[in-house]
This record gives C-alpha cells, sequence and structure tokens, in this order.
C-alpha cells in the first residue's frame, strides 16, 4: 500500500462516518488523526515494536452524538469493538476481568474482562470511581493487562475512546491527572450549526447503513506509513520549546504561565504531540510534517494536560488561553 492509496481510505472512512454524523467533520478528522498516530511507550522486547494509539476523550454536553460517532467510526473498521458503561457501583475487575475458582477442576480460570478488544468506548468514564478508572491505565499506557499474576497482551489494534459530560457536579468523579496524561486528544465537541440541525432533520438515519471500510491489517499498514513521515529537526526543536513554555517556573519569562499555571505539560506529551503531528500531515497528504501541523492539534493535544492555578479558575481563564497566549510567544521555525 502507498501513501495515496492510503489517504483514499481514510477518506472513504471519513465519507461513511458522515453518512450517519452531521456537523463534525473537525472531530471526525481528529479521531482518524489519533487511530494513526504511531505513539512509542517502550524500548522493543521480544522483537516487538512497543508503540500505541492516541486514545481520545470526547467532551460536550448531552445529546451531541458523541457516542454514536464513536460507534460510527468502529463501524467502519473490521475489529472487534467494545463498550463499556461507566457507573459509580462498577468495579475495576468488570473492566479488565477476574480469577474464578471452578470447585470441580480445583483451580482457578482467567475470565477476561471487555477490555480485550480492539476498539474501546469508554462511555461517560467520569461516572465511574478514580479506582475503576485506574483499571484503564496499564491497558492505555502499556497495551497489556495485569490479572493475578499473569499479564495478557492486548491485539492491535487497541485504541479507547472515552466520553464525558461536564454539566453533571453530582455522581461524577473527574478523572485523575495521570488518566487524563494517558489521552493523546480531548476534543470539546460542540453544538452543531443551524444548518447542520437542518440537515439533521432531513436525513433518514433508520435507514441508513455504514459499511465495513477498512480492515485491521489495513490500519496497522497506513500506521506503518505515518510512522515514516519526516520531521525536520527544527519541528522537533519547536514542540520541545511549546512543551516548556507550559511549565512555570524554570526560567520563564511568560507572566501568565507564571501566574496561572500549576502544572504544564509532561515529556510524555512531546512524544503524543510528535506522533499527532505525523498523523496531521499524513491525513492531509503530505510526507513531510510542517510547523502548522503543530499548532493545528496542539490546542486539543495539551489543553487537557495544563493543570490551573486556583487563580486561574476562579479568574475563569482556560487552558485554551494560556495555550494561544504561548503560540504567540513561541517563535515559528
Amino acid at each position: 500500500m502507498d501513501s495515496r492509496t492510503a489517504c483514499a481510505l481514510v477518506s472513504r472512512v471519513e465519507a461513511e462516518i458522515n453518512k450517519v454524523i452531521v456537523g463534525q467533520q473537525w472531530a471526525i478528522r481528529r479521531l482518524l488523526i489519533g487511530l494513526l498516530a504511531v505513539i512509542p511507550y517502550s524500548f522493543r522486547r521480544n522483537e516487538e515494536e512497543r508503540t500505541g494509539y492516541g486514545h481520545v476523550l470526547l467532551e460536550g454536553v448531552p445529546g451531541l452524538a458523541k457516542t454514536l460517532t464513536i460507534m460510527t467510526l468502529a463501524s467502519t473498521i473490521d475489529a472487534k469493538f467494545q463498550r463499556i458503561q461507566f457507573t459509580p457501583d462498577m468495579l475495576p475487575a468488570d473492566i479488565v476481568g477476574t480469577k474464578i475458582y471452578e470447585a470441580s477442576l480445583n483451580t482457578f480460570r482467567t475470565d477476561k474482562g471487555p477490555i480485550f478488544a480492539n476498539v474501546i468506548l469508554a462511555d461517560e468514564i467520569n461516572r465511574a470511581t478514580q479506582k475503576t478508572q485506574s483499571a484503564l491505565l496499564e491497558a492505555m499506557q502499556e497495551r497489556q493487562v495485569t490479572i493475578g499474576e499473569n499479564t495478557f497482551r492486548l491485539d492491535e489494534p487497541f485504541w479507547v475512546l472515552a466520553t464525558q459530560n461536564p454539566v453533571e457536579q453530582e455522581g461524577v468523579y473527574p478523572l485523575p491527572e495521570a488518566q487524563l496524561d494517558r489521552f493523546a486528544l480531548k476534543i470539546h465537541v460542540d453544538y452543531p450549526s443551524h444548518a447542520d440541525e437542518i440537515e439533521m432533520l432531513r436525513r433518514r438515519l433508520t435507514n441508513t447503513e455504514v459499511q465495513q471500510i477498512i480492515s485491521r491489517a489495513e490500519v496497522l499498514r497506513i500506521r506503518g506509513l505515518v510512522s515514516e513521515v519526516h520531521v525536520d529537526d527544527k519541528i522537533r526543536e519547536y514542540i520541545i520549546r511549546i512543551i516548556r513554555a507550559t511549565r512555570a517556573g524554570e526560567g520563564q519569562t511568560n507572566s501568565m504561565v507564571n501566574e496561572m499555571v500549576l502544572h504544564g505539560a509532561s515529556p510524555r506529551s512531546a512524544q503524543h504531540l510528535l506522533a499527532l503531528t505525523r498523523s496531521t500531515a499524513f491525513v492531509d497528504g503530505r510526507d513531510f510534517a510542517l510547523p502548522s501541523d503543530v499548532k493545528s492539534i496542539a490546542f486539543d493535544a495539551l489543553s487537557h494536560r495544563v493543570i490551573r492555578t486556583m487563580r486561574a479558575e476562579a479568574e475563569n481563564i482556560t487552558a485554551t488561553e494560556i495555550l494561544g497566549e504561548i503560540f504567540r510567544a513561541v517563535p515559528i521555525p
């Protein structure tokens, strides 16, 4: 498969999703960028490259088709899809599985949970407790699951997409920073335009069929092409300057960052941003990255990783505003 064929296949997936979803092209494009992002997380072991996927968190008020968008995208991929509805009474074993004693055999057997799939929808992830949310940490970072004394590798692709509702305050548990940092992208889904809502009412959704467009093997081949996208050293330097500019102290000259940021982006963020930059360039039909690729994806890659001070929250200074100030201050190569 060459780059042209791969880009055409990605465009077909995007068009198939647009048969169901109206007015969310921006979010759909970022979901595909996350799927194709090749993120290294460890050294090579047993002749296997340890790379992960760009997990995505979608945030928005109820009724904006967050879940429908993910389910439609999953339907275009010939892979095992599993939806996990998070609730306050859910336990970690409900996600990863557990060991069950069989009296007849006088032994334990491992009952694998729904995490053993290719595309995972963690629906309303903030409704579960932090203890349950932490069950995703190892799977999202290491692409493996430990049950008792046994560790199981997860098949490729392994991609987690989560939704959360930012409005409700009762019965919800904010995601810990360690959990948020596992998500390569956080997409804020907003209301559609007037014209898009009219188009939604025109369409006969119950008569629409979504076809499988891409296989698991094709996803892996396309990701191989994405990993070959050329990134100049100046782009890498640009990424590091942006990441370091989010951190207060350390000789930071930006007064807004010093006053409004408690903790900045982690080194893991730089790896994610580099991988997402490659993926953005590829989806746009190029085999080389530009500074504009970094800027176009950085807001969604970093906004959930900038932890604001109490003053910033009191004055309603958003992470997006802080990042905008950073981008104006960091020179473009």
